[in-house]
C-alpha cells in the first residue's frame, strides 16, 4: 500500500526543484564532559590542544584543495568561508583564549575549546541589536571551528556522504557548512533538513553548489524512510514526502519551467540593460571579497556599485597598511576591465567583529557599544584619521589603474562631509608630493543614505557629496526602528512601507534636482518585482548581488519608463503597507 503524501514547510534557501530518493545521513555526536586538570598535566593536555589544531588545520586545507572539482562560480562562493575557517585555525584569539584557559585555568583541552568557543560566539552575539543575522553567522563560524577542534579531540568521527547514490536526495537534521563543502553537485538531485535558514553559511554554499535546498523543514526526518521518494522546491520552500501521481508530476513540469527559466537567463549575460523605449539601466553587483569577482563576470554586470571593503581588516590581528590595500583594490580594478568600481571605506558597526580595531584600541568591544546607534561608519573614521587617511591614499592610488569612486558610509550631517573631504583632498595633495601616480581627477566622494536624517537632509547633502548611493537595508530599519534578526518585531521590518518608500523618492530627487548620480543598493535592488516602482521613483542606476542581476536585468527590459512612472505614482498614493505589497508583489517582473 502506498504510503499517504506528506507535506511540509521550510524555508527556501536554493532555487529550483529535486525529485529523488531520500538518503539520511546522521552526524556522529561528540560526548565532552568539562574536566579541571592538574598542575602536572598542562603539558600533555596543551599538546593534545596543539595536535587538534594541527589536525584541523590539514583537513581545512583538504577541503580547499577539493573545491577545484566545483564549478568556477561556486568555488568563488565557498573558498572565502574556507579561508575564514583557515585562518581561525590559526594564531587567532580563539587559539589564543583556549590556549590560555588550558595553561592559566587548569582545564582540560576540550573544555577550553568549549569555554573559548561560547566566550566569543556569546560576544558577538550582544548586545540583542543590530545586524544579527551578520552576527549569527559569524558566532556561527566560531562555534564551527569549536566542534572541528572538538571532534579531532575526542576522535569523533565526521558526517560522510561516500554512499550518497547518484540523485539522491541528502536528508538531516543538520548541516554543517564544512558538510556542505564536501557535496558533489554533480551527484546530489537536492537538499533537506528540518534545522537551518536561509542567511547561514550552509546556504551560501548549497546556492553556491546550484543544488535545489530547502532548510528547516520541521519533523522532515520522522516523515519519511531511506528509499522514499521526495520532492524539495527551493523556490517555494516546500518538501514533500511520498508524493501523490498528481504531485509528482507537477513536480516534473516544474524541473522543466526552471531548467528553461535558467537557460533564458544566461541569455541575457551580454545584452543590454534597456527598457522596451531605449532608456538605459545601470545594473551593477556588490563585492563582499574579491573572490566573488568570476561570478561578477559571469552575471553581466557593468560594473561593482558596493564594494565592502571590510573584508581586508577581519581575521587578522593588525590594520592593512596603505601598500597591501593598494594591491588588493587595484586587483579588483584591474579585473572589472574598466567597468567603475565603487569601495565604500570601512563601515565598522559594533556588530562587526574586527579583532584588528581592538587590539589598536580603536573600536570598543562588541558588547560594550550599541552598534546600530554608536561608533560606526564615518563617526569612527572622523575619529581616528590616521585610519581613515590610509584606506584613502589605497584608493586614490588605484584610481590611477580605472575608474573608481569613494564612497561613505553611515553619513547623518553635511559637517560629516565637509570633514572628509577636508581629509580627502589633504591626502590628494600628500601624495602627489611624495610623487604617486594619481589620475588627473580625484575619484568622485559619494555618502551613503541609509538614515531617515540624511534622506530629509539630501537636499543639502547634495550640494557637498557628488553621488548619492541609497542603502535600504538600514533605511528601512532605522525608519521603522525594526531589528529584523528580532523574531517579536520581524514582522514589521518592510521595505514596501510608505515611510520607506517617500525617503527613497525623497533622496533620489534630490540627487536628481542637482543632476547628481545616485543610485539604490540593499535587498530592494535585487528584487525584480520592485524593479519598475524603483525605476518610477526616478532611479536608474541598482547595485545588488550578482546572482540577482539576470533578472532584474529582465524586469527592466520588460517595461518602459512611462509604465514604471504610472505604477510608481498609483503606489505612491496609498498609505496602507498592506495594499502596497499587494499591488507591488502582484506585479509582473519583467
Amino acid at each position: 500500500m502506498a504510503r499517504p503524501e506528506r507535506r511540509l514547510a521550510g524555508i527556501a534557501v536554493s532555487p529550483g526543484v529535486a525529485i529523488g530518493p531520500m538518503f539520511f545521513a546522521a552526524e556522529p555526536q561528540a560526548e565532552v564532559v568539562r574536566q579541571k586538570i592538574q598542575a602536572a598535566d598542562i603539558t600533555a593536555e596543551a599538546s593534545r590542544l596543539e595536535a587538534a589544531i594541527l589536525q584541523s588545520r590539514k583537513q581545512l586545507q583538504k577541503l580547499r584543495a577539493r573545491l577545484g572539482i566545483l564549478p568556477e562560480d561556486s568555488q568563488a562562493e565557498i573558498a572565502p568561508l574556507l579561508d575564514a575557517y583557515l585562518q581561525m585555525v590559526g594564531n587567532s584569539r580563539m587559539v589564543r583564549g583556549a590556549r590560555r584557559r588550558v595553561n592559566e585555568g587548569l582545564v582540560s583541552a576540550e573544555t577550553a575549546v568549549l569555554d573559548e568557543t561560547e566566550a566569543i560566539a556569546e560576544a558577538i552575539l550582544a548586545p540583542d541589536e543590530g545586524d544579527m543575522p551578520g552576527r549569527r553567522r559569524r558566532a556561527d563560524e566560531v562555534r564551527e571551528i569549536g566542534r572541528r577542534l572538538i571532534r579531532n579531540l575526542t576522535r569523533t568521527p565526521f558526517r560522510s556522504f561516500a554512499a550518497l547514490p547518484p540523485g539522491a536526495v541528502l536528508v538531516a537534521e543538520a548541516l554543517r557548512p564544512s558538510d556542505a563543502a564536501l557535496l558533489d553537485p554533480s551527484r546530489l538531485a537536492g537538499v533537506a533538513t528540518d534545522e537551518g535558514g536561509a542567511d547561514g553559511h550552509t546556504a551560501v554554499m548549497l546556492r553556491a553548489l546550484g543544488v535545489p535546498a530547502v532548510l528547516g523543514a520541521a519533523g522532515l526526518s520522522e516523515a519519511g524512510q531511506p528509499g522514499d521518494v521526495v520532492v524539495v522546491d527551493g523556490s517555494a520552500g516546500t518538501v514533500v514526502v511520498s508524493p501523490s501521481p498528481a504531485t509528482l508530476a507537477a513536480a516534473r513540469r516544474a524541473v522543466t519551467a526552471f531548467t528553461r527559466e535558467r537557460q533564458k537567463l544566461a541569455k541575457l549575460r551580454r545584452l543590454p540593460a534597456v527598457t522596451q523605449d531605449e532608456e538605459a539601466v545601470e545594473l551593477q553587483a556588490n563585492l563582499e571579497i574579491p573572490a566573488e569577482l568570476p561570478l561578477i563576470a559571469q552575471s553581466g554586470a557593468s560594473g561593482i556599485g558596493l564594494l565592502r571593503s571590510e573584508f581586508l581588516f577581519m581575521n587578522r590581528e593588525s590594520l592593512p597598511d596603505e601598500d597591501e590595500q593598494l594591491d588588493t583594490y587595484r586587483g579588483v580594478i584591474e579585473a572589472m576591465q574598466g567597468d567603475p568600481v565603487t569601495i565604500r571605506v570601512l563601515d565598522w558597526g559594533g556588530e562587526k567583529e574586527i579583532e584588528a580595531l581592538q587590539s589598536e584600541g580603536l573600536v570598543p568591544e562588541v558588547a560594550d557599544t550599541n552598534p546600530a546607534l554608536g561608533l560606526r561608519g564615518i563617526r569612527l573614521l572622523l575619529r581616528e584619521t590616521a585610519l581613515f587617511e590610509t584606506q584613502l591614499a589605497a584608493i586614490l592610488r588605484a584610481g590611477a589603474f580605472g575608474p573608481v569612486r569613494v564612497l561613505l558610509p553611515m553619513v547623518t550631517t553635511v559637517a560629516e562631509v565637509r570633514a572628509a573631504r577636508e581629509v580627502y583632498e589633504r591626502v590628494a595633495r600628500r601624495l602627489r608630493r611624495r610623487g604617486e601616480r594619481l589620475g588627473e581627477q580625484l575619484p568622485p566622494l559619494g555618502i551613503m543614505i541609509e538614515t531617515p536624517g540624511a534622506a530629509l537632509s539630501a537636499d543639502a547633502l547634495a550640494l557637498e557629496a557628488d553621488f548619492f548611493a541609497i542603502g535600504t537595508n538600514d533605511l528601512t530599519m532605522y525608519t521603522l526602528a525594526v531589528d529584523r534578526g528580532e523574531s517579536d518585531v520581524a514582522h514589521l521590518y518592510d521595505p514596501l512601507h510608505p515611510a520607506v518608500l517617500r525617503l527613497v523618492q525623497f533622496a533620489t530627487e534630490a540627487a536628481l534636482r542637482m543632476r547628481m548620480p545616485v543610485s539604490v543598493c540593499g535587498e530592494m535592488a535585487a528584487n525584480p518585482k520592485l524593479t519598475g516602482l524603483l525605476m518610477g521613483l526616478g532611479l536608474r542606476s541598482f547595485s545588488m548581488n550578482a546572482s540577482a542581476v539576470p533578472r532584474v536585468k529582465l524586469a527592466v527590459r520588460g517595461t518602459t519608463i512611462d509604465e514604471c512612472v504610472r505604477f510608481a505614482r498609483r503606489v505612491m498614493d496609498q498609505s496602507d503597507p498592506a495594499a502596497i505589497r499587494e499591488m507591488v508583489m502582484g506585479a509582473p517582473a519583467g
